[in-house]
């Protein structure tokens, strides 16, 4: 449901919904970013460009830029040298939200931490399966 929210922006108020997150004053500043950025990587001359080299040739904030890659309205596959960085290690990345190693790295410890996991449930089994007879001296 859409509702009132201030712009985190500019401070105007509108109305927030699930395809704009600004008002929009702004959203038109930044479709003009937008266009400014792909206009740039577009020529021949700036597909391998680096992220500060479009900030530079474009006056654009690097945020907004890696706004633009994130929502997937500026493609990666034909400019090798733009990415954003590795939520863990901060590695220059094109898709997802962890590099290579650092998925690696998750993996491994996922799977130490399942296989410690099930060496205590084992524990645990044969800890239960011990029964203890003690004599009945009454008798």
């Amino acid at each position: 449901m859409d509702q009132l929210e201030n712009c985190p922006k500019c401070g105007e108020i509108f109305v927030k919904n699930k395809f704009r997150d600004i008002c929009q004053a702004c959203w038109q500043e930044e479709e003009a970013a937008y266009e400014k950025v792909y206009q740039f990587i577009r020529r021949r001359e700036n597909r391998m460009a680096t992220m500060h080299q479009v900030e530079e040739g474009t006056g654009v904030e690097e945020e907004l830029i890696l706004k633009f890659i994130k929502t997937g309205r500026l493609k990666l596959a034909q400019f090798p040298n733009l990415g954003y960085p590795c939520d863990r290690c901060g590695k220059l990345i094109q898709k997802g939200k962890l590099c290579n190693a650092c998925t690696e790295t998750l993996k491994k410890e996922l799977d130490l931490h399942n296989m410690e996991e099930e060496r205590k449930k084992e524990l645990e089994k044969r800890e239960k399966q011990i029964t203890y007879f003690t004599l009945d001296e009454k008798k």
